[in-house]
């Protein structure tokens, strides 16, 4: 199994380095106010996977720790339902 895993993951890398290695014509990406940047092809490519995979993970994260957060006020509001009620006063002898 360890090589099977091995041998798909050769085969991934030499499809992206094949990919790589035929997408180098320069490109030019055009921003706003005349900004532009050339660059090869598999580099702008590789920027864009790159700035939409961490965005990806910031959604996530904030989604988790929102959760994290829910998670903790749900336990803290079982164990306020678990705990025994107070023992009862003893009544006073002063009346």
């Amino acid at each position: 199994m360890h090589y099977l895993t091995w041998a798909i993951k050769g085969a991934l890398f030499l499809l992206i380095l094949s990919f790589a290695v035929v997408n180098t014509d320069p490109v030019t990406v055009r921003y706003y106010l005349g900004i532009q940047w050339q660059a090869p092809l598999v580099l702008v490519l590789l920027v864009a996977l790159c700035i939409g995979a961490a965005l990806g993970l910031l959604v996530g994260l904030v989604q988790t720790l929102r959760l994290r957060r829910r998670i903790a006020a749900l336990q803290r509001e079982l164990q306020a339902t678990r705990q025994p009620p107070a023992p009862p006063l003893p009544p006073s002898d002063l009346v």
